[in-house]
């Protein structure tokens, strides 16, 4: 898909002379003739580009390219002002709304080809390694969390602290035995297994032996 310029200038001549110049350079390319519609087709379409005169109705470049400035989403856009204005205090009004290169009318249209490459390279670049970053940090937020998750788990098991003869009911329990089966084993009373088992429900916060064996498989307290 080629990447998208939006040209906005009052005069004709000039809005359809760089529209068609750079559509024939394989990009796609909108325009406005003046700063309200380039606002509106700026929030619409999102193009990789701005190509803005600075004198136009409604509303001038300086205006739009503030505007613009202020909403983060379009912060790194790159624009480009197109001008007959030649004194270095506009320049420098330009420079601080947030433009970032300017070409005199007159102009080349080679030039400001070469303008356009540079400034949509660059950006492509910013913007690569922007959400490299973006995602990085992504990930170690979700590493984090992991590991927090983790230790919070590993602590709750901690706390559960089961005795020697509690780990070895609950592993019999696990296979289906009865409290009297049980006890057979360990060579213990029927209530006696009965008191382990309780225990076993208080600190796992359990009611029944299904969710008893199920806690201690999730927790791997037992195989």
């Amino acid at each position: 898909m080629p990447l998208l310029i939006l040209v906005a200038d009052d005069d004709l001549g000039i809005r359809v002379a760089v529209k068609d110049y750079l559509e024939l350079q394989g990009y796609a390319v909108i325009a406005a003739q003046n700063g309200q519609d380039a606002l509106s087709l700026v929030q619409t379409y999102r193009p990789h580009l701005l190509v803005s005169d600075i004198k136009m109705p409604q509303k001038d470049g300086y205006t739009l390219v503030k505007e613009l400035r202020q909403r983060p989403e379009f912060r790194l856009l790159p624009v480009v002002f197109l001008t007959e204005c030649s004194t270095t205090d506009e320049r420098i009004q330009g420079y601080q709304v947030g433009c970032d290169l300017y070409l005199p009318k007159p102009f080349e249209m080679e030039e400001l080809k070469a303008v356009i490459r540079n400034l949509l390279e660059r950006s492509q670049i910013v913007q690569s390694e922007w959400r490299f970053s973006q995602q990085k940090s992504q990930n170690q937020k979700d590493l984090a969390r992991e590991e927090a998750a983790k230790i919070s788990i590993q602590a709750e098991l901690d706390f559960l602290q089961l005795t020697r003869r509690e780990e070895e009911v609950l592993d019999l329990l696990s296979t289906g035995l009865s409290n009297g089966e049980i006890g057979q084993k360990l060579h213990l009373s029927p209530r006696t297994i009965e008191k382990y088992v309780s225990s076993l429900f208080q600190k796992t916060e359990t009611s029944n032996r299904a969710e008893l064996v199920r806690f201690a498989l999730d927790n791997n307290l037992i195989k």
